[in-house]
């Protein structure tokens, strides 16, 4: 598993109740504010369509598994402690929540949708809060942290001594940047965004500085929102409200409640996979009234409505849509669809789009395999595949190398 995702938003929005929902781990959870102090981690699952259907072949899934024709891949999952205003200059617990999301590739911002949380996540008035409040305050501090990161101490003798090419430039803003996890690509991309791509470094002002840093954070940590909380008495009008807001999709959640049916599925009292529409309670007798009418609200005020929770949403959501991830399972025998060991469609990798065979062979399989990679072939077609192939979604591929 390479991908990390981050889940942020301010104290008490519900972040380890979705982390929780997401990986049932047992991470403490509370409306009191600055409940997680150190970050909890966990193992989650996005959902796709396995193949084994089209196949028509029994899976024996290896790095992931499969459910009734969908499989399940892991990703990590950390959530850490709740961003409050000025976070970057170390209030709240700031300092320390923005050096745990360094490594993450993207991030989830759960949201209070029913606006009864202040800024520092103490409990206020129903629909007293602007939600969409919460999302540019969060943006700004990430943003500023990512200024911070970029220019320390020592930025303007940094700019002065990088009067060279643009080749040199990124390569050493790369190396600045070696704690954060961004790549060339997305640097000079940022360049690109933000106009700072012609103009010479030891030019740059505050503002190109602060430009060129909000590129890079929505190119290499892009956020995801959540509005948590849905089912709250003013939740759908005011996602309604913020969505004319807000440009960018917004996943509408309860994680309470989906946390609610994967216990009860664990319990064996309810059948229910992750991110479905509906569930089936196995007995009546194991629950208490109170607890069946907790089961109907989820079905009425929530799954009826949106489909789903959102947890499984947002998490396809972000991985797929956002990191242009796909799904491809490298396999041994192109007859049976097995490893060497047997197991059919044993493996089932995320890649990102546009990833070219060679490439994947070296990231995914195993460094060593490259020098002796020769070809692969596409197990459907049984057609021949050069290194220089592009993997697609659902690509079944047989790698074959000198030794």
């Amino acid at each position: 598993m390479t991908f990390l995702i981050g889940i942020v938003g301010k104290p008490s929005a519900g972040k380890s109740t979705f982390l929780n929902a997401a990986c049932l781990t047992n991470a403490k959870m509370s409306e009191l504010p600055f409940t997680t102090i150190e970050p909890n981690k966990g193992v989650a699952y996005v959902k796709t369509k396995c193949i084994c259907q089209d196949l028509n072949v029994e899976d024996n899934p290896q790095n992931s598994y499969c459910v009734n024709g969908d499989r399940f891949i892991p990703i990590n999952v950390l959530d850490v402690a709740g961003l409050v205003p000025d976070a970057h200059m170390g209030k709240g617990l700031g300092n320390q929540f923005l050096n745990d999301l360094i490594r993450a590739d993207a991030l989830i911002h759960i949201i209070d949708i029913s606006g009864s949380l202040d800024k520092a996540g103490k409990r206020i008035k129903l629909g007293e809060n602007d939600p969409f409040d919460d999302i540019l305050f969060l943006e700004k501090e990430i943003n500023l942290w990512f200024k911070q990161i970029l220019e320390r101490e020592d930025w303007e003798k940094f700019l002065k001594s990088h009067v060279r090419g643009k080749k040199s430039f990124i390569e050493e803003l790369y190396k600045r940047l070696s704690g954060v996890k961004v790549n060339r690509e997305q640097i000079n991309q940022a360049l690109k965004n933000s106009g700072s791509e012609e103009l010479s470094p030891s030019l740059w002002s505050d503002k190109d500085l602060s430009n060129f840093s909000k590129n890079l954070r929505e190119i290499s940590k892009p956020i995801v929102v959540i509005a948590n909380k849905i089912d709250r008495e003013n939740g759908v009008e005011n996602l309604n409200k913020l969505k004319k807001q807000y440009k960018e999709k917004i996943i509408p959640c309860s994680a309470l409640a989906e946390l609610i049916l994967r216990n009860y599925h664990q319990e064996k009292r309810i059948e229910y996979i992750a991110g479905s529409d509906n569930f089936r309670i196995i007995d009546n007798k194991r629950f208490n009234q109170n607890e069946l009418e907790g089961l109907t609200n989820i079905q009425e005020k929530i799954i009826k409505i949106f489909d789903e929770t959102g947890v499984q949403a947002a998490l396809n959501f972000t991985v797929f849509s956002i990191l242009n991830q796909i799904c491809v399972y490298p396999i041994s025998d192109i007859n049976k669809f097995t490893d060497n060991k047997g197991n059919i469609l044993p493996d089932a990798f995320l890649v990102k789009k546009g990833t070219l065979l060679r490439d994947f062979v070296r990231d995914k399989i195993h460094t060593d395999l490259a020098d002796q990679f020769i070809f692969g072939i596409d197990a459907r077609s049984k057609r021949r595949l050069g290194e220089n192939y592009e993997l697609k979604h659902n690509d079944i591929i047989k790698i074959v190398t000198a030794k």
